[in-house]
């Protein structure tokens, strides 16, 4: 056999094994598709998941069904999906725990969240509030800050649990500005706000406790972001305050296992990326706090990437760690 002629059978063999591979990938998804949320429902990440599924299985023609869990801090949930097929149809509500802060504060984890998973698509983005008591005698963050150095160690900050975005915002802060605080952990968000409601700390970094402000009964100073949040315009922020490294950026991501084809995640991107942008859904998810977004499977990529580096300083500096 010539060499041209057994080039063109190689290549024929390539092109039979290739194909089917290409046409699966291209008729994605051809079967239902299962969406992890690490924790019970009701809860915003299992909310935001479902205004996305829905949308998902209007664009794309099969059912993208939740499945929660819930456990380990998220870890669980995030363990099964590392170790799923990469195939497309099992994937992972990534969120600030779990891709986030978790690495740093767990001495061991049953998957790596840079290497076994891969982006496909930046859902929601919730803000984080700086809100204090009304007996705090502070109209700006730099009065607060002026009041922390004045008074060191007498200052007390409530969070949703160790290591939560709470607890993490409320170190960044303290790092940011060198302020000596004291940090009084609850069993929730919920439980923070109506500690600070009853004045047991002296400010939360939060943001369901706005819902507070809105009545009258709490302070807001700023919003730990880069600039002003869209449904709080009037909230400085606190780069305006004068502290642009004091931003968290709690968030909802969809994630695949390691290794499934670029096509696939482009396909989920492209899809979620018109979710992000309809106005029903933002109207669906602003009872809960969050925004949609609307990121290209890379900016999703460097997003996750910066928040799995940014809270290790953070992380260590609080001293949190859980086993």
């Amino acid at each position: 056999m010539s060499n041209m002629r057994l080039f063109q059978v190689v290549a024929m063999v390539v092109a039979c094994l290739v194909a089917p591979i290409a046409a699966s990938q291209g008729a994605f998804p051809e079967r239902p598709v299962k969406i992890v949320v690490p924790y019970p429902p009701g809860g915003a990440t299992d909310s935001a998941a479902r205004v996305f599924a829905q949308g998902l299985t209007e664009l794309l023609g099969q059912q993208f069904l939740v499945e929660n869990r819930a456990g380990g801090g998220t870890n669980i949930g995030a363990a099964y999906v590392a170790h799923s097929a990469p195939d497309g149809y099992t994937l992972y509500v990534a969120n600030f725990a779990s891709n986030g802060a978790n690495k740093f504060l767990y001495k061991k984890l049953a998957f790596d969240p840079d290497k076994d998973f891969a982006p496909v698509a930046l859902m929601t983005l919730s803000p984080m509030f700086l809100v204090v008591h009304p007996s705090v005698p502070a109209k700006s963050v730099k009065d607060l800050v002026l009041l922390g150095k004045k008074n060191p160690g007498k200052l007390t900050y409530g969070s949703a649990g160790v290591g939560s975005p709470n607890h993490l915002a409320g170190e960044l802060f303290r790092m940011e500005t060198g302020i000596k605080v004291v940090h009084v952990p609850y069993k929730g968000s919920a439980m923070s706000s109506l500690a600070l409601l009853g004045g047991e700390t002296d400010y939360i970094f939060d943001a369901t406790a706005m819902m507070y402000v809105h009545a009258g009964k709490l302070k807001v100073l700023a919003v730990a972001y880069t600039k002003r949040w869209p449904t709080e315009p009037n909230v400085p922020s606190m780069t305006e305050a004068g502290y642009p490294g004091i931003s968290v950026e709690p968030f909802f991501a969809l994630v695949a296992p390691a290794n499934t084809p670029v096509a696939i995640r482009q396909k989920l991107n492209d899809a979620a990326r018109v979710i992000g942008k309809r106005p029903d859904a933002a109207a669906k998810l602003a009872p809960i706090g969050v925004i949609p977004q609307s990121l290209t499977l890379k900016e999703t990529a460097d997003f996750l990437l910066e928040q799995g580096t940014k809270w290790g300083p953070v992380v260590k500096a609080s001293g949190a760690q859980v086993d």
